[in-house]
């Protein structure tokens, strides 16, 4: 992709929770963008490191022994292998950095939070 990608209007083509969709692909990673609000089940991702950027919205990593909070702007790195989950108390919009081959919800059993692979925006 040689153009320029508009975040806003990416975002506003669609309005489902918890389903990301893939806005570029790059060296095996896949920039995902994903409305959230409610909470996200406990998973980890045992060979990914994912990172989170907010773009609008406050947003939140939970993890066994803290939470970490995030505004528009700011991101977190989850290394590969540990367990958190993911919320936002009102819809927030966010990107998301990880390999292609990603599943949303890592080693959690499949459920309605289970993101069908392969939708682009």
């Amino acid at each position: 992709m040689t153009a320029a990608v508009d975040l806003t209007e990416k975002f506003a083509a669609f309005s489902d929770h918890w389903r990301p969709r893939i806005a570029a692909q790059l060296n095996g990673q896949d920039v995902r963008l994903v409305k959230v609000q409610g909470v996200f089940p406990w998973h980890s991702h045992a060979d990914a490191d994912e990172m989170f950027l907010v773009w609008k919205g406050r947003f939140r990593v939970e993890f066994r022994d803290r939470i970490v909070s995030l505004d528009p702007g700011q991101f977190i790195v989850v290394p590969r292998g540990i367990e958190h989950r993911t919320a936002a108390d009102e819809e927030a919009e966010v990107m998301i950095f990880e390999p292609s081959e990603v599943i949303n919800t890592g080693d959690a059993p499949a459920s309605e939070f289970t993101a069908p692979s392969g939708q682009t925006v």
